[in-house]
């Protein structure tokens, strides 16, 4: 099985008396190490953890770019449907998206295209049509590049892993 010793409890973080003029601090994401195995090998990347659903409704909106061989892992208490998925509003950078089952198996990968609309019901709307429990967002062509493919496997790498 993946190991998804890192699901956390989903938790909403709302601030009762909040001023209106107050900034929230930017939002962080713990990181940890991970490889995809392919047919072709392994292939390492730095994913940063989407844990929380505050993380995971912030993903990587607004950011300019995603470094190479990194990601976020969008990681789910519970199992999604397929009909749900992930939109691109407010991102600004093209991307693809590999969506994990629970052994991490790469079930669907799609493109996802940045939506322009300054109206989030006007941007489409991205669903693997199978069950899944994880997502990792990558910048586009990383898995054309690496030959990553449906199939394939996603895990984080513990401690002892020893994968250079």
């Amino acid at each position: 099985m993946m190991a998804m010793g890192f699901l956390a409890a989903v938790t909403g973080c709302e601030r009762p008396d909040r001023d209106a003029w107050a900034v929230d601090p930017p939002m962080t994401f713990d990181t940890a190490r991970a490889v995809i195995e392919t047919a072709e090998g392994p292939v390492p990347l730095l994913v940063e953890l989407a844990e929380t659903e505050s993380q995971r409704a912030q993903g990587l909106m607004d950011r300019p770019s995603l470094p190479p061989e990194q990601g976020m892992l969008f990681v789910y208490p519970e199992t999604q449907d397929g009909r749900s998925g992930f939109w691109m509003y407010r991102t600004l950078i093209p991307l693809e998206i590999a969506f994990l089952d629970d052994d991490g198996e790469i079930v669907a990968i799609l493109e996802m295209e940045p939506c322009p609309s300054p109206n989030p019901q006007l941007c489409p709307i991205y669903s693997p049509g199978v069950p899944y429990v994880a997502a990792l967002e990558v910048n586009r062509s990383f898995f054309g590049q690496w030959r990553v493919r449906v199939g394939d496997r996603f895990r984080l790498e513990t401690e002892g892993d020893a994968t250079s």
